[in-house]
Parts: structure tokens; sequence; C-alpha cells
């Protein structure tokens, strides 16, 4: 290992510690800890009562008989725990959990979302080494110890997006490939809105990236088959009630409504999708999803079109990942804690970086920038600072103060986006080049 290598490790180590150390005092210290958790603990505890996971009813008395509801729970907090919106796939991850009691298992869970993030991103520092080392392990550990609301939170996309990670490791290296198959199999049936675009590349590229595609998605329904199976036979409405589940949070005014009257899409662990910023212009579901999808939609199709005509290499490969990223967060419904997909940005951006040029300079100026304005602390800080200004009580005052909150993350994901993907298509344009030697830049 040489200097710039050991530099790097540094880097990533230091950014690890203050995950870990800061991550568990919050975790410890916050007033409704662990809450996405209990959203999935004790609706897997209903199923293993043989109750209807997807009926708020007998999940709450679930909730009550084991001594989850707390006196200073909130209704947002006991709403969360026991309205169950997510597919009956996630059950395959989430039972094993649901069969210990609730002091062993949210410590498990905790500790293998704070081993699998750090893991995963070692792999991908590992893989932008080769181009810059020093500007991976910054880049890398600078997400990581903005990554606090993974464990304050106790939502399972750290864990999803931390295996999706490791697959992408493991098919790029060619090395522990049935590992990577069930590593991104099980990021499927736990957040098919992270991982399901990343999977949907490989399909698309072609060559031994579809057979890896098609491996994953047998190994995702064999998973998830028994616990479908399961649900279907214990809830036969369990479809009908999970829609009603979905359309109570995306209410005008829920949890997971993005607009401006939402009870839970702002502040720390915000909504990212394109939609929380075109709702402050007009805050209608009817508005702000039509032109969310058509500004995403050629920028997706233009993606799936170079990469159906062209042949992929290793370069290639890594910007349109960083593309899918960035994109992928826009459409549809995703919070501040699905930003940590950008961790498969880094090795595109290290790469333009080693290349040299403007273009290099103008990858970092961006990549940094979106993990700034994704990351946990300074949003923290940015929160702290708004809510103790003595500003005039007016409507023009409060759009302002919303628009800091609402717009910064979307505009800087569709600049990230834009960005990669006008670099894989510019780099698709060109006979595929072979991988970079190690760099120290």
């Amino acid at each position: 290992m040489n200097r710039a290598r050991r530099d790097g490790l540094y880097l990533l180590l230091l950014g690890s510690l203050v995950f870990l150390l800061l991550g568990a005092a919050l975790e410890n210290a916050a007033p409704a800890a662990l809450a996405d958790f209990k959203g999935h603990y004790y609706p897997a505890r209903c199923l293993l009562q043989h109750c209807d996971p997807y009926m708020e009813g007998e999940v709450l008395r679930i909730y009550r008989a084991e001594g989850g509801d707390h006196p200073s729970d909130t209704g947002k907090t006991r709403q969360i725990a026991t309205r169950f919106e997510y597919p009956p796939t996630v059950f395959s991850l989430t039972v094993p959990f649901a069969m210990l009691p609730w002091g062993p298992a949210h410590i498990l869970w905790i500790t293998f979302t704070m081993g699998s993030l750090i893991f995963a991103s070692f792999l991908i520092w590992n893989l932008g080494s080769s181009y810059a080392p020093i500007l991976s392990g910054a880049l890398v550990g600078f997400l990581l110890a903005n990554s606090e609301v993974l464990i304050i939170t106790g939502n399972a996309a750290g864990i999803a997006i931390s295996l999706c990670v490791v697959a992408v490791w493991c098919f790029l290296r060619e090395r522990f490939i049935p590992a990577g198959i069930l590593c991104l199999a099980i990021s499927l049936a736990v957040k098919p809105q992270c991982a399901g675009p990343v999977w949907l590349y490989f399909l698309l590229a072609g060559e031994v990236y579809r057979k890896r595609a098609l491996q994953t998605l047998l190994a995702m329904v064999a998973l998830s088959l028994p616990g479908v199976l399961w649900v279907w036979h214990v809830a036969p409405h369990w479809m009908r009630e999970l829609h009603s589940n979905i359309l109570a949070y995306s209410a005008h005014g829920g949890l997971s409504d993005p607009g401006l009257a939402s009870t839970g899409a702002h502040g720390l662990g915000m909504v990212i999708s394109l939609q929380s910023a075109i709702s402050l212009f007009r805050d209608d579901s009817c508005i702000y999803n039509p032109i969310s999808y058509l500004l995403c939609a050629p920028l997706l199709l233009l993606l799936v079109f170079v990469t159906l005509r062209s042949r992929p290499s290793q370069k290639r490969t890594w910007l349109a990942l960083a593309a899918i990223a960035a994109l992928s967060m826009l459409p549809v419904y995703h919070r501040q804690y699905d930003a940590k997909l950008l961790l498969l940005t880094v090795p595109a951006c290290a790469m333009l970086w080693a290349e040299g040029g403007w273009i290099g300079r103008l990858a970092l100026l961006v990549n940094s920038a979106a993990l700034v304005l994704t990351g946990d602390i300074p949003w923290v800080i940015v929160l702290g600072l708004t809510s103790h200004l003595h500003l005039p009580a007016t409507e023009l005052t409060r759009q302002m103060l919303m628009a800091v909150q609402v717009i910064p993350a979307p505009l800087i994901l569709l600049v990230t986006g834009i960005f990669y993907l006008w670099a894989y298509t510019r780099s698709c344009s060109a006979p595929a080049l072979s991988q970079p030697q190690s760099s120290d830049a």
C-alpha cells in the first residue's frame, strides 16, 4: 500500500468513526428512535402470530401487547409502527429479526446497518482508489460521516443500499458472484425503488451483466415467494390493504406527501424527489407528479437507449451507474437517507478526476455538492440556523424558508444526473477504453 492509498484509507476510517460514534449517541438521545425499524418489526411480529400485517388495528394490538407503545410516542411514531407500506417481499429480511425480542432485535438491526454500510463504503473506496485513492477516501468518508439518520430511524435503506453496492462490486470485479447475486436479490426484495434501477441497468447492458440480472431475479423470487404465499394465506386482501395504507401516507398533509402541507416530508430525513421542489410553486399532486415524470422521462429514456446501443466497459458502467444513482431519486418517492446510493458516483468521479482537465474538476465540484446537499450534518446546521432566524411572519418569508429547504437536494440530484448522463453518452460515442492504471493523483 503506497502513501496515497494509505491516506485515502485513513479518511475512510475517520468517516466510519464519526458515523459509528455520532450515530450511536444520537440514536440513544432521539425521542422517537428507530421508528422506521418498528414499522418493520411489529408487522413481522404480527405475521408470525398469523395476523394480518397490513391491518393497522391488528399490528397496533401486537404493538401495545409487547410494550412498544410508550407514553412519549406521538401519533406520527405510532402510525409509522403500525401502518405497513412495504410489499410482502420485505419479510424475507425482517421475519428473522422479528423472531427475537425487541432488545436483541433492534441491536442486531443497528449493527447490521452500520456494518453493511461501512463494508460497502470500503468496497467503493477500493474501486475508486484505482484512480484517485485520496479523493475517493475523502468523498466516501464524508458520506459515511453524514449518514446518522439511518441509525436514528433504523430505516431499511441502509441495509438495502449497502447490499446493492456490494453486489455491484462483485459483478464488476467478477469475484464472489453468488454472494453478489444474493445481496442484490435481498436489496430488490427490501427496497425495489433503490435497487431496481441498478438491476435494470445490468439487465439492459447485455453480455454477462444480463446473465447476472436474470440470476438475481430468480434468487429474489426464490427468497420472497415463501413470504408472499404466507401473507396471501393470512391476509387474502393484502394488496387492497397495502394500497389503502400507501394512499393514507401520501394523502394531502400525510407523512409521505411531498407537498408543503406534509407532516413528515420536511426537516431531517426530508423527501428529495422532484415533487417536493415543484410543490413549492403549486401544491397539487395533479400538477407536480406529471411535471416530475415529464422532466425525468427523457433523461431516463436516453440512458436506456445509449445502454442498449453500446457495449459495456468498466468506464461506461461506472458513468451509467453514477447517472442512475442520482436520476432514480427524482421521479418517485425517496427520502434523504436513500441518497446514500450516491456511493455509486464515487468511482466515476475518481475516474474523471484522474483523467484530468475541466471535466474532472467539474465532476469533483458536482459530486461534492451532491454529498453536501444530501448529507445529514449540513442539514442539521441549516435547519438549526433557519429555526433561530427572527424574520417577519409573512407569507413571503415562509415561502423563502421553505424554498431553502426543499429545492437544493432535488436540484443537485438533477444536476448530478444530467452531468453523468452527458459523460456516459459522450463515452459511448467513442470506442470502449480499457481500465486506466492505478493513479495517485
